[in-house]
């Protein structure tokens, strides 16, 4: 009986891990750049959605079954990426004691045989996150590392070499060079690191992880290997400047992540995703832990704004599970929530919502439109974002303002009208309209954080039942 019940789970366990496999976004073939420059996509025309969590220290924090499970749990919540910082240090260790290296950066004899070394723990992580159907975004050295002198030119490419052998043939790579840095500092080593990975490997695509408020765009935006761009909007709410001194933006526009989009549009036109803005229970403005915590409702807020602006997804992240947080860890940020139980916030589960719409409609024609917005639009929270297809058009409302939407911006003669809640996914039918000006306000009212989604469709279309309630 014994012997029949462990074959029975290793039945049970292949299954699932084959049900996995065919499920796997790769399956519709590699990631590569849509035709219109604007979004990634499979080498068979599939739309990829880019829904992001942020989860650095997974390399370093985590054991098997704790990788294991934090994966099962991005699953379930639609996350297909998660990106890692695969070193935090020069050597890195994990929590099984094991160094990511031991003479600089010669990894000749790095696999030991009966030793399950850091790149052994690494193959795991990337092999389980394969299992679930999520790419893992490795940036391969955290920024600050290099600008301290940690690792040179010459040794920038042996690392490379090195990361490019090893993982050029796993479907779930995305890679990151950088890592919360700016690009024109220590350039020739990120420039070196990022030709040697590309040398090897044409198979996966790559950007730049920038420092907060700024963008890849400034510096990379020309180079052949950053196949899209990344800017990070950072901690800071309006007006919290925090001394830093070479602060890129305008001033009293902090929140704006949507204004990073923009200044991310260059030529070449590249796709453009924010890939860290605040966290959800993180201080604001990062440093002091008795500040104000981002909550789900900015996190929202950052999401549907950099999206409707132009960027081709989001990645998410919170305060617990970026450093994976546990009692008994000297918590950075202020951190006080176990990352098992972070995974509970209502931020972290109400990010597929915003998938699920951007999927449910014509994908590749989408263009960001502020035009839709006849009236006069409103300041920071105030602030509508638009976006469209040919027959159909979004409009972002975070604090639940009238609004003046110009239906004329899409095909029909009469629209189909629905209001979407970002916090649980529901529809609500509002009705057929005719193809003019009209003002929508939600019946909840004005209040920030009572955000909504407004969809207008042509009405000849059926992209939604006039029935659903959900998507």
């Amino acid at each position: 009986m014994k012997q029949l019940s462990i074959t029975l789970l290793l039945t049970l366990f292949m299954l699932a891990t084959m049900q996995a496999q065919t499920q796997a976004p790769w399956k519709n073939g590699k990631l590569m750049v849509s035709e219109e420059s604007r979004y990634l996509k499979h080498e068979n025309g599939t739309p990829f959605f880019w829904q992001g969590d942020t989860g650095w220290l997974l390399p370093q924090r985590l054991n098997r079954d704790e990788v294991a499970y934090y994966l099962d749990q991005c699953k379930k919540a639609g996350y297909n990426v998660v990106q890692i910082q695969t070193l935090n240090g020069v050597p890195s260790i994990n929590t099984y004691g094991q160094l990511s290296m031991t003479d600089g950066y010669n990894f000749k004899e790095i696999d030991k045989k009966g030793v399950y070394g850091y790149w052994d723990h690494m193959d795991y992580i990337v092999a389980t996150a394969a299992r679930n159907g999520i790419y893992i975004a490795m940036v391969p050295i955290w920024g600050g590392l290099v600008n301290s002198g940690q690792m040179n030119e010459k040794e920038a490419v042996a690392y490379g070499k090195f990361l490019a052998n090893r993982y050029k043939d796993a479907p779930n790579i995305i890679w990151l060079i950088g890592g919360d840095i700016r690009g024109d500092k220590k350039t020739e080593v990120w420039q070196a690191l990022a030709q040697s990975i590309r040398a090897i490997d044409a198979n996966h695509v790559m950007s730049f992880h920038p420092r907060g408020r700024t963008t890849s765009a400034t510096w990379f935006n020309d180079e052949p290997w950053l196949d899209f761009n990344m800017f990070q909007s950072g901690h800071r709410r309006y007006g919290q400047r925090k001394g830093d001194g070479d602060y890129p933006i305008e001033e009293n526009t902090e929140e704006d992540n949507w204004r990073f989009v923009e200044a991310s549009t260059k030529t070449p036109l590249k796709p453009v995703i924010d890939g860290e803005p605040s966290y959800e229970d993180i201080p604001q403005g990062l440093h002091d832990p008795n500040e104000t915590r981002w909550n789900d409702n900015d996190i929202r807020r950052y999401a549907y704004w950099s999206v409707f602006a132009g960027s081709f997804g989001h990645t998410y992240g919170h305060n617990s599970i970026m450093q994976f947080y546990a009692p008994g860890i000297m918590p950075a940020y202020g951190a006080d929530t176990a990352w098992w139980d972070a995974l509970k916030d209502p931020g972290f589960n109400q990010m597929k919502h915003l998938k699920s719409l951007m999927l449910a409609l014509p994908y590749f024609e989408r263009v960001p439109d502020q035009s839709i917005i006849a009236g006069q639009n409103g300041e920071r929270y105030d602030r509508a974002i638009a976006t469209r297809g040919s027959d159909y058009l979004l409009v972002y409302n975070y604090s639940g303002r009238p609004m003046q939407i110009d239906l004329t911006k899409i095909s029909g003669d009469k629209k189909n009208v629905w209001w979407y809640n970002p916090k649980d996914g529901a529809l609500q039918y509002v009705g057929e309209f005719d193809n003019a000006t009209t003002t929508f306000q939600h019946e909840s009212g004005y209040m920030s954080g009572n955000d909504r989604v407004l969809i207008a469709i042509d009405a000849a279309k059926g992209y939604i039942e006039t029935t659903s309630t959900s998507l």
